[in-house]
């Protein structure tokens, strides 16, 4: 006889055979059962707990059983379906004996009991409140502050990937991952909240259930079938407890590995596959076949099913087993060829990078001047200064250059270039002019000053001239510095913010889970910090800078520039030392009252998104004024600051930096109320 192909496939289609499962137990809530499938519906139902039991114990991570909100539900059906029909069997043929009901009802009512009902009664008891009132219970209530506290947690999660994303640790691949991971979890801890339910109705039930079985059997043996009432008492009593404690176990079984697997998180794929992907582990399998071995050999219990069961989940468990062993002897296998490295290495940047020519290759191999000794008190000495430690720098030959010449990259744009002449020394007079004696003559690439390449024994002969003599290193070195002091903002990324965050000392903690990220993102806290770093002010004082962050937060600021005036006010004392000439007082140029009030009219636009907008030529007389006035008081041997008003230092700032980068320009406010100051000048 020929099966139809539906038939044929079936093996392999196992979201048919699930669906016909799910019909099956519905079919048997109103069908009647032979007691030969009735034995082995019991028998399926006990070693599937111990199976779902082994699989809790032996998981690795959270996500690796999502399918249990799925296998709770199954089985409580099961055992609810095994439980109406074991009761249909009891009440309608329980009057022929212990047997009536089945080889499995009668061991348990019969062996387990140890032949007395109240013993049995008063084990069934027990088991059924220890499942409903300790474990049942117990796993609903871990299940339900899990929901809660899962779905508290996720937006905290969703930005801690994005933040992750922005700053590059990770790709859109894996930030996409990550977010279906979290949507899974999240989707898990409720799914699990209603499925504890299952377990506490399924006790509930069990309890009415038995009760039924224990007064309708009494009745039914004593009124209908004649038969006397202690021998009435007797076969249903048995029969009904019998019937409870197959119940109860696999149910206590199966909560008990709720409350295990209660905290695992999130589920993808359909049931079928993720039911055989969860469930097919060699060891759980191995496991539950011993276990359905050893209770078909009890006294009383009915073989053929138990070694069945045994032998399909040894079966299951040996395939397993054999395609574990061949993934681990391909894992073993020598590699083969190199594969090419993907062109997404190509894309990454170096946030630092020094270019040397041919001949500058002694600097990066540690002979002569050490390069690498120079590189590293820089970083010592910019995370003292400013507070941030800086990224690595690389070192890279460049074959395309000249031999002596160097280039210094910020994330693989060009941001300075000099030639080197190893192992001569760089000469300076500090006065301005090129050193008078032999030489090689160039110009210092730092700053642009005349200088002189000298040889080494012409050392001591420029020195006893008054001049400053630097060597290869220390001149890269130099021009390393002010291209990072020039560069710092761009150069604290996201995820050296979030680094100096989070090695804050304990004691500022609280101060860090109240304003981050309730009320202000990690990026928002880095752009604050860039814009500091960009009029080089020192971070290292960062517990003062989320002070002030959390201060102009709570006044209503939003915009960052608003943000940094009420930081840089907190920071006064720092500005102020900062400011101190070797006099011991901080020489101040003060800007008029006509052009406090010409440069706050100016002012076009709402709130924090003000723009200046004042007239060309307006502009280019205060430039000018600015420019006489520094250079009257550095000819006095002065290094003054600008000092205006709050409104308008911002915008100030932006037109000063043009042409005198290094010139500080402070409010009145960032004047700390004990420092000395001296005004030099007026604009």
């Amino acid at each position: 006889m020929t099966l139809p192909p539906w038939l044929r496939n079936l093996g392999g289609s196992t979201d048919v055979a699930l669906a016909m499962g799910v019909a099956m137990l519905i079919v048997v809530l109103v069908v009647p059962l032979p007691v030969v499938l009735l034995d082995g519906g019991l028998a399926l139902s006990v070693t599937l707990s111990v199976l779902v039991l082994m699989t809790a114990l032996f998981l690795q991570r959270p996500l690796d059983f999502t399918s249990f909100p799925t296998i709770l539900l199954l089985t409580t059906l099961l055992r609810l379906s095994l439980n109406v029909a074991t009761t249909r069997t009891i009440l309608t043929h329980g009057h022929e004996g212990p047997s009536s009901a089945g080889h499995v009802v009668s061991a348990f009512g019969g062996f387990l009991m140890g032949g007395d009902v109240l013993v049995g009664m008063i084990v069934f008891a027990i088991l059924l409140v220890v499942n409903f009132m300790v474990v049942t219970k117990g796993s609903g209530r871990i299940a339900e502050v899990a929901a809660r506290f899962s779905l508290d947690a996720m937006p905290g999660k969703q930005m801690a990937i994005d933040a992750d994303l922005s700053a590059g640790l990770i790709d859109d691949r894996t930030a996409r991952q990550r977010r279906a991971d979290l949507e899974a979890e999240s989707g898990f801890y409720g799914a699990m909240d209603g499925a504890a339910k299952f377990v506490r109705g399924d006790a509930i039930a069990g309890l009415i259930i038995t009760g039924i079985n224990l007064l309708g059997g009494i009745a039914i043996g004593a009124g209908r079938h004649g038969l006397p009432f202690m021998d009435a008492i007797t076969t249903f009593s048995a029969l009904t407890v019998g019937d409870g404690l197959v119940s109860q176990i696999p149910a206590l079984l199966t909560s008990v590995a709720a409350g295990i697997v209660v905290t695992k998180g999130g589920t993808e794929g359909t049931a079928d596959k993720a039911l055989l992907k969860q469930l097919g582990l060699a060891k759980p399998l191995w496991i539950a076949a011993g276990a359905a071995g050893m209770m078909g050999f009890l006294p009383g219990m009915p073989l053929v099913p138990f070694l069945l069961l045994a032998g399909a989940f040894a079966s299951g468990a040996w395939q397993r087993g054999k395609a574990d062993v061949k993934a681990g002897e391909a894992a073993a296998a020598p590699p083969g060829p190199v594969a090419e490295a993907p062109i997404a290495e190509t894309l990454r940047i170096d946030m630092l990078r020094i270019e040397l020519g041919y001949g500058l290759l002694s600097l990066a191999a540690g002979e002569g001047p050490r390069l690498t000794e120079q590189i590293r008190n820089l970083r010592k000495t910019v995370a003292q200064e400013m507070g941030f430690v800086l990224p690595s720098v690389r070192l890279q030959d460049n074959l395309h250059l000249q031999p002596h010449e160097y280039v210094v990259r910020v994330k693989e744009i060009e941001a300075g270039r000099g030639e080197l002449r190893i192992p001569m020394q760089l000469a300076i007079d500090p006065s301005g002019g090129r050193p008078d004696m032999p030489g090689e003559p160039c110009e210092e690439p730092t700053f642009g000053l005349p200088a002189l390449w000298i040889e080494e024994h012409r050392k001591d002969e420029a020195l006893a001239r008054g001049c400053t003599v630097v060597d290869g290193a220390g001149v890269l070195a130099t021009h390393l510095t002010e291209i990072v002091r020039d560069n710092m903002p761009e150069l604290l990324s996201h995820a050296e913010a979030q680094k100096l965050i989070d090695e804050l000392p304990p004691e500022n903690g609280k101060l860090v889970a109240d304003l981050i990220p309730q009320q202000i993102t990690t990026g928002g806290v880095q752009r604050v910090l860039q814009a500091l770093l960009a009029e080089r002010v020192s971070i290292r004082d960062l517990p003062t800078i989320l002070e002030g962050v959390q201060e102009a937060m709570a006044a209503g600021a939003r915009g960052v520039p608003a943000l940094v005036g009420v930081v840089r006010a907190r920071l006064a004392r720092q500005l102020s030392d900062a400011a101190r000439g070797p006099a011991g007082y901080v020489p101040l140029i003060t800007l008029s009252a006509e052009w406090e009030q010409a440069f706050a009219e100016a002012l076009v636009g709402p709130g924090d998104e003000r723009q200046l907008a004042m007239a060309p030529s307006r502009l280019h007389d205060f430039m000018t004024r600015l420019r006489d006035s520094f250079d009257r008081a550095t000819s006095q041997g002065e290094s003054p600051v600008l000092v205006c008003s709050p409104g308008v230092r911002a915008h100030v700032r932006a037109i000063v930096e043009r042409f005198r980068p290094a010139t500080p320009v402070l409010a009145q406010t960032e004047i700390h109320p004990r420092a000395r100051i001296r005004t030099v000048g007026a604009i």
